[in-house]
C-alpha cells in the first residue's frame, strides 16, 4: 500500500517500496497467552532514503518490546537490482487467548524523487494472529502458581561461597542462583524463589535481569542471590526448588530444578572427594594396630596427679569423632581416637574411669580387632560420651589390661 501525493504517485512504481510484517510462531503452532512472538518487520526499497520513522501500530491486546536496533543493508532483489533493506525484531506477548489482527505498520519515507524531498508511506498488509486458550489440567498462562514460564530451553546453575557443607554456626556463605531461559526476555522470568528452612537466616540480596539478543532471538537471565547463616549446630538439609516451565519446542510441560544442597556436616563437594575408599594395604593394616596398642598404652599406662581440673577433647577432635559416627565408620572413628589421645594423652586415664567409656572402647576394639566377629558399639552416643568434660583422675595403681592381645590371646575380662 502506498499513500502517496500527486506527482511522487506517478513516478514511484509499484513495488518500489514494500514492507512486510511476519510473525515467527514457536515450532509454527498457536501461542497460548504471553508466549512470546516474534514479528519481524522488513522493509525493500529501491528509492534512496533521506529520512524515515516507522509508526507503529496500539497492539492493545499486546505487550511488546523491541529486540536490538533496526539493521540496514543492502539486498539484491530477483531482477538483479540492488535494493535497501530494512529490518526491526519486536517481541509481542499475547494477554489472552482470542483472534486478534496486527494492524498495518507504517514506514514513512523521505525519498528523493526527481530532485524533490517527497514523504511516502509505506504500510505493511494487516496480519491475522491467533491465540489458543489452555486446556490441560494442570499449569497454564492464568495459573496463579506454579510460575508460567514458556520458552525453548531453560538451564539453571547455582554456586556457593564458601561451600555450604563447610559453614558453621555463625558464619555466612552466599548462595547464587542464575536462570537463563531462551527465547523469552528478562521481564518474562519468574520472582526470586523463597529460599526457606528451619535453622538458617537468610538475606536476601539484589536480583539482576538481563535480555541478549541473538540471532535466532533473545535470551533472558535472572540472577538471584542470598547471604545464608546457620543458626543451629545440627546439619540442615535445603530441598530442591522446583521451576516449571512449558517447552515452546516440544510444546510440552517440563521442570528445571535448582538442586538439593545441605549446611554443616563437612560433607565431600567434590566428585573424587566421594569416592569410595580403596581396601586397605598390609602397611595400613599393621598401622592401625600399633596405633590400637598405643591407644591401648594410654588408656592404661598415664596417670593424674591427683588434682581436680577438667579435661577435653579439642573441638577439632570432637567434630572429627562426630564425622566418623555420624558415617558408621568404626575404623575411622578408632583412628580419630588415636590422633585425639595424641593431642590430649591425660584424657586417656579419665576416660578409663568412666565404666560406660571404658565398655564403649572395649567393644570397639573387639569390633575391628578381635579374632570373633562383634558388632560395634553405638558409635554416636560413644562420641558424645568422648566429647563431654572429664575431672582429671587421680594417681591410680596398674589396672587390668583392656585391649585384647595382638597376638590372638584373649584377656579373661573379655
Amino acid at each position: 500500500m502506498l499513500l502517496v501525493s500527486g506527482r511522487a504517485n506517478a513516478e514511484i512504481a509499484p513495488g518500489d517500496l514494500t514492507l512486510t510484517v511476519t510473525p515467527e510462531r514457536n515450532g509454527n503452532a498457536t501461542p497460548f497467552s504471553r508466549e512470546m512472538v516474534l514479528l519481524r518487520i522488513r522493509g525493500v526499497y529501491r528509492q534512496p532514503i533521506l529520512l524515515e520513522e516507522v509508526i507503529q501500530p496500539s497492539l492493545a491486546n499486546f505487550s511488546w518490546t523491541q529486540l536490538g536496533r533496526d539493521a540496514w543493508s543492502k539486498t539484491r532483489l530477483p531482477d538483479g537490482q540492488v535494493a535497501i533493506a530494512f529490518d526491526r525484531v519486536i517481541a509481542i506477548f499475547p494477554h489472552h487467548p482470542g483472534d486478534f489482527t496486527i494492524e498495518p505498520f507504517i514506514h514513512r519515507l523521505t525519498v528523493n524523487e526527481g530532485g524533490q524531498r517527497v514523504v511516502v508511506d509505506v504500510a505493511s498488509p494487516p496480519v491475522s494472529l491467533p491465540v489458543a486458550p489452555w486446556t490441560k489440567p494442570t499449569g497454564g498462562p492464568d495459573a496463579k502458581e506454579p510460575w508460567w514460564l514458556p520458552a525453548k530451553d531453560v538451564t539453571i546453575t547455582d554456586s556457593w561461597s564458601p561451600d555450604p557443607e563447610t559453614v558453621k554456626l555463625g558464619e555466612t556463605t552466599r548462595r547464587i542462583v542464575t536462570i537463563e531461559a531462551q527465547g523469552l526476555v528478562a521481564e518474562g522470568l519468574p520472582p526470586r524463589p523463597i529460599l526457606r528452612t528451619r535453622g538458617i537466616l537468610t538475606f536476601a540480596g539484589p536480583v539482576t535481569r538481563e535480555t541478549v539478543v541473538t540471532p535466532t532471538g533473545p535470551v533472558a537471565r535472572a540472577t538471584y542471590q542470598w547471604d545464608v547463616r546457620p543458626a543451629v549446630t545440627e546439619v540442615i538439609p535445603l530441598d530442591a526448588i522446583v521451576i516449571p516451565w512449558f517447552d515452546t519446542v516440544s510444546r510440552t510441560l517440563r521442570e528445571a530444578e535448582i538442586p538439593a544442597r545441605q549446611i554443616g556436616g563437612g560433607l565431600p563437594d567434590r566428585e573424587e572427594d566421594a569416592k569410595p575408599i580403596a581396601p586397605a594395604s598390609t602397611l595400613v593394616v599393621v598401622a592401625a594396630a600399633l596405633g590400637a596398642f598405643g591407644l591401648g598404652l594410654a588408656l592404661i599406662g598415664f596417670g593424674g596427679n591427683g588434682r581436680a581440673q577438667r579435661l577435653r577433647l579439642p573441638a577439632k577432635s570432637r567434630r572429627a569423632l562426630a564425622r566418623a559416627a555420624a558415617a558408621g565408620d568404626a575404623a575411622a572413628f578408632r583412628t580419630q581416637l588415636g590422633s585425639a589421645l595424641q593431642a590430649a594423652p591425660d584424657l586417656g586415664p579419665a576416660w578409663r574411669t568412666d565404666p560406660r567409656i571404658a565398655t564403649g572402647l572395649d567393644a570397639l576394639d573387639r569390633s575391628l580387632y578381635g579374632r570373633v566377629d562383634s558388632p560395634p558399639p553405638d558409635l554416636p552416643a560413644l562420641a558424645r560420651l568422648l566429647a563431654r568434660p572429664m575431672a582429671r583422675s587421680a594417681t591410680a595403681g596398674p589396672a587390668t589390661p583392656r585391649l585384647s592381645a595382638l597376638d590372638g590371646r584373649t584377656n579373661a575380662t573379655n
